[in-house]
């Protein structure tokens, strides 16, 4: 009775075109369209992108908005606060949002006072709150710049001096990836900016933002602004994709890569299939058990064929991809489920052949700078080589590799648990390390239960008293708006008319 209906449909589909079908499933799992008509540059460290967003924030004459996970209270971080403070004092509109955890431990909050009597507006992301115990989880970790709504810069660089090193110290700068664009693009990152800026005040008024349509073609590079929310996971759909349809190469820089199960095998699965995969993660760690942690993770894709290397130099902080030399990725979200589901992030999807083979050039100029890491014949993992000793500055724990590090603790204690997947001997360290520590809390449990029962019952009672003072303000918000609404329905007083 219903076939009649399904030659026409099938017909219609098997007549799409396949770049047709790939822009639909690419825009769909990003929530992002593809823009025409931008100009996009690569900026590769931290004198590059200071240099130019430096330059930018001077020329500018009507807006700024600047957005950044840390804004360092070192000499960079006042170097940037006098250039927005000099604009504001010039009638620029400037605008500064910064993360309330990226900047708990880094002597920023000094800039705040000076930028304000400036008249820059500053505005600080989710910080702690009484009635929202585990709110401060969910961080903005964007990294973007828009000057006058025709320049935006997106990258995955915070602003402090670990970014430009100390030469006077032989240590070398930060490694780590930005673009600046010119174009209609440039719209979608002001709407990304003016989004957050809205989660934490009043917002930015749409006449305010240009519409993309209002911003001239500057070049022919097509791409996506994909910017991402707490619980959306739409780089996560995008990443799962671009594994899924790369044909002959696939090259990530990750700055705490702690791979779900899901997209290792989507990079395994692209390898076996004669994909060339590549993963260049940083060498060092500021964390306990991290680099027995990420090694934990190389076995899988060690062992699927997929190419690993650790960066010998001071920090690698890019978050980076490109595929077969048609299709690049430059932003703030790394390869884990805190940034993929957790934060809010920017990055930018670019489908430009000129683009991505630079990308590619810039990364293969990478990899003369770090070891590979490979299976020894007793399959273990192994650094082809002993990497040349360099002078490193010791790296203060940030709240994204922290993250990481404890969601993949608990990856592979619960695989330890439940033997769901084969665990190597680079996974030995972190669980006897998590043996420990649970041996450790069953004792003080037993000796000394107040200990644990104490904290507890303290943390239960602020959820519980949260609760209610969250459903006291739902109460009390549907009472106003229902009263507001009989007072719209409520005929007028005749007896006033007259």
């Amino acid at each position: 009775m219903c076939t009649e209906a399904h030659p026409d449909r099938t017909s219609s589909r098997a007549s799409w075109p396949a770049h047709t079908l790939a822009d639909q499933a690419f825009s769909r799992a990003a929530g992002a369209p593809l823009i025409s008509g931008n100009t996009v540059r690569i900026l590769k460290d931290g004198k590059e992108n200071y240099s130019a967003w430096l330059e930018a924030i001077g020329a500018a004459k009507r807006t700024i908005h600047f957005e950044s996970y840390i804004i360092h209270g070192d000499d960079i971080g006042r170097r940037f606060a006098a250039a927005l403070a000099e604009r504001a004092r010039a009638g620029v509109q400037v605008r500064l949002l910064y993360d309330w955890f990226g900047g708990l431990r880094f002597s920023s909050r000094g800039l705040w006072p000076s930028l304000r009597e400036a008249g820059v507006e500053v505005r600080c992301f989710n910080p702690l709150r009484f009635d929202r115990p585990f709110g401060w989880l969910s961080r903005d970790h964007r990294k973007l710049l828009t000057v006058d709504g025709c320049l935006g810069f997106v990258s995955g660089l915070c602003v402090g001096r670990s970014w430009v090193g100390y030469p006077e110290r032989g240590i070398e700068p930060w490694r780590d990836t930005g673009v600046v664009i010119q174009g209609p693009a440039v719209a979608d990152i002001e709407l990304a900016f003016s989004e957050t800026w809205g989660m934490v005040g009043p917002p930015i008024l749409s006449s305010e933002l240009r519409a993309r349509e209002s911003i001239p073609p500057a070049g022919d590079v097509t791409l996506r602004v994909v910017a991402s929310m707490p619980n959306t996971a739409d780089l996560y759909r995008l990443d799962q994709l671009i594994a899924v349809g790369a044909r002959r190469s696939l090259w990530l820089t990750d700055a705490y890569f702690v791979g779900t199960t899901l997209y290792v095998q989507a990079l395994r699965s692209a390898s076996k299939d004669g994909v060339d995969v590549r993963l260049l993660v940083p060498g060092v760690s500021d964390v306990p058990f991290i680099r027995s942690l990420s090694r934990s993770g190389y076995r899988p894709l060690l062992e699927g064929g997929i190419r690993v290397f650790e960066w010998n130099g001071s920090m690698l902080h890019a978050k980076t991809a490109v595929a077969d030399s048609r299709w690049a990725r430059v932003g703030s979200t790394n390869l884990n489920l805190a940034s993929w589901i957790g934060n809010c992030e920017l990055d930018v999807a670019v489908e430009n052949e000129p683009f991505a083979q630079a990308m590619e050039q810039m990364y293969l100029e990478d990899l003369a700078h770090t070891t590979e890491i490979v299976l020894s014949v007793k399959r273990r993992i192994l650094p082809t080589e002993r990497p040349q000793p360099s002078r490193r500055l010791r790296i203060k724990g940030s709240a994204g590799r922290a993250a990481a590090g404890a969601i993949g603790i608990t990856q592979t204690v619960g695989a330890a648990i439940t033997n769901r997947r084969a665990l190597g001997p680079a996974e030995a360290r972190v669980m006897a390390g998590a043996g420990l520590l649970l041996v450790g809390l069953a004792v003080i449990t037993v000796l000394w239960p107040k200990t644990i029962t104490v904290p507890l019952a303290v943390v239960l009672a602020w959820v519980a008293v949260s609760l209610f003072v969250r459903a006291h303000r739902l109460h009390v918000k549907g009472y106003e708006s229902q009263g507001a609404l009989e007072s719209k329905l409520r005929p007028p007083n005749v007896g006033s008319l007259r």
